[in-house]
């Protein structure tokens, strides 16, 4: 996802430099049905902007008049787009899925700058959430994007897509065709895209670079492409070979280091940790060349087979890498100060001494906005087999609460419109989470340990309780038959917004403890039972904290800079 970066001006930033230079960047996990634990098509999806607020969205069930209309708003800045005529009915959606279980998340790969349509109605994010009110299945989602955007022009720059429904999961590549006026129109209005089956038993991922490359254009299965995917390519002078040597990201969205060392290495990643060390049939470690930006031609696959099947929470845990244990892990040089912090401030570059270096980009980041793991259940009736698994804030310091993508009202605490980016609410989790967040970024070896470890119990938990509430709306179901449709609803509403007001009731109480455990760099002692230990006196004045300073390698590092001043003699 992108904000306020390529939307009204061509030129802008060199796009080639995009995916290294921008400080927003999504990521995407994919599971198939084959590869999960429980035979659920699994999709994340990061939701990262230094502008975005985490809250949920929701769109109720309608029916609607002929000849009612639909306004479309740019999701990045709100800015009008135009109307577009309503459909006779839509479906209830939640985040990112529908009640149908239909699931669509995306990251924002750029491309070519000379592709974006300045005229285009349908910006990316009304794309995604005005499909989901529309499509039953995957396939049909795709259908209806491709219908948009070539009926209304599309607003924004390259795209990937995450598509998936009960059964299938695809990824979808688009970009725009630019403008070229002949009589007062655009020619040109459309996209050009390509859309790929990942095969039943794999997992795949993307982070705001184009993967597909090769299309199989005799699979009509699992391949579905524009007709002029291309012969436009062809034409604006991006490809001149045979069809079969034809890539869709290296036409449209040429790889360079910033797209390998920014985006691909988060791939990298993901495959490293659910692939257990290996990505197909070698090594993860052969592909760091390419991960780290150095040798575009050892190109990452675009799908694997995971070492062991994947659940919610194995795909929760790979959101909240920062690189451990590769070369480009961020706990160990200097920059991670004197409490091993894997954070590094915007703006990704810096210079010395002339010489230009780079801030990682890893898949936890703190600029997130929200963050999902989004699970389709074929085997669940639609009214309980869709949850959006949803988290507010960086996923390394939050955690994911269980919502039942047929609920017909939000909880308070991420209800739209409980406070935003300039305005704090008290009653809002995005906030209190990133209360906790900031606190773990200055003490990130004490604090994020803390938080994970409440993270894991409540997600573990969670997973747990919802086996619970899918059994008794099995039982109702059992017992009316489809008559029990609204009951189920109600129930799954209610537990929905009942376990999330609880997260939040958790994390008022985790950031008091946090507080008041390590304030001024100090650790109380506590006892057994959570409790801190006093003096003896009382309770009200602490044992002598503990005081473990700073890193080992933050101490060599202030010595070689002021080691001269601060030594003792």
């Amino acid at each position: 996802m992108t904000r306020n970066l390529f939307k009204y001006a061509l030129g802008v930033l060199m796009l080639s430099l995009l995916p290294l230079m921008q400080a927003d960047a999504c990521s995407n996990v994919i599971v198939t049905k084959g590869a999960s634990k429980d035979g659920s098509v699994i999709i994340s999806y990061s939701a990262d902007s230094h502008q975005l607020y985490g809250e949920l969205y929701h769109k109720p069930a309608g029916f609607f008049a002929k000849g009612t209309f639909l306004d479309v708003v740019e999701w990045d800045t709100g800015k009008p787009l135009g109307r577009i005529p309503q459909v006779r009915e839509t479906f209830n959606t939640v985040g990112n899925m529908n009640a149908h279980q239909v699931m669509i998340t995306e990251t924002t790969y750029g491309g070519r700058q000379e592709l974006y349509d300045p005229d285009g109605i349908m910006d990316y994010g009304s794309l995604i959430y005005i499909t989901l009110q529309r499509a039953r299945t995957a396939r049909e989602a795709i259908d209806i994007i491709v219908e948009l955007a070539n009926e209304y022009g599309y607003a924004s720059s390259g795209e990937s897509l995450s598509i998936g429904d009960k059964d299938e999961a695809w990824i979808m590549e688009i970009i725009g065709k630019g403008s070229k006026i002949v009589n007062g129109k655009n020619v040109n209005k459309g996209i050009v895209w390509v859309a790929t089956r990942i095969p039943d038993g794999y997992i795949s991922a993307h982070a705001n670079q184009a993967r597909i490359t090769k299309i199989d254009f005799k699979d009509k299965k699992n391949w579905l492409y524009s007709k002029d995917v291309v012969s436009f390519a062809r034409e604006m002078g991006y490809f001149e070979g045979k069809d079969e040597e034809f890539s869709f990201c290296d036409a449209y969205a040429p790889i360079d280091f910033g797209a390998m060392r920014g985006c691909e290495a988060r791939v990298w990643s993901a495959f490293n940790i659910l692939g257990e060390g290996m990505i197909g049939d070698r090594k993860a470690e052969e592909y760091l060349d390419y991960a780290m930006g150095y040798n575009k031609e050892n190109r990452l696959p675009l799908y694997i087979k995971p070492a062991n099947k994947v659940g919610v929470k194995e795909v929760a845990d790979v959101m909240r890498d920062h690189y451990e244990g590769s070369p480009m892990d961020m706990t160990v040089d200097a920059g991670a100060g004197g409490h091993h912090t894997p954070y590094r401030w915007r703006p990704m570059h810096f210079e010395v001494n002339g010489k230009e270096y780079l801030n990682e980009r890893a898949l936890a980041t703190q600029q997130t906005g929200f963050w999902i793991v989004c699970q389709s259940r074929n085997w669940l009736p639609d009214e309980i087999g869709g949850i959006l698994w949803f988290g507010v804030d960086d996923a390394a310091t939050s955690c994911l609460t269980p919502c039942y993508t047929s609920m017909t009202r939000v909880p308070e605490c991420i209800r739209t419109g409980n406070g935003n980016m300039i305005t704090y609410s008290p009653t809002s989790l995005f906030w209190v989470t990133n209360r906790i967040a900031n606190f773990a970024y200055m003490l990130y070896d004490r604090v994020a340990p803390e938080v994970q470890k409440v993270a894991d119990e409540w997600e573990n938990n969670a997973i747990e309780e919802v086996k619970e509430i899918d059994q008794k709306a099995l039982d109702m179901f059992a017992i009316n038959g489809k008559k029990a449709s609204k009951d189920v609803i109600a129930m799954v509403t209610d537990y929905s917004c009942n376990k999330a007001q609880d997260l939040f009731y958790i994390w008022q109480q985790l950031d008091i403890y946090l507080l008041v455990k390590y304030m001024d760099g100090n650790i109380k002692i506590q006892n057994e039972d959570g409790s801190f230990k006093d003096n003896g006196n009382s309770p009200a004045i602490p044992a002598a904290p503990s005081q473990p300073g700073y890193s080992e390698k933050w101490k060599e590092a202030v010595v070689k800079d002021a080691g001269d001043i601060l030594e003792v003699r």
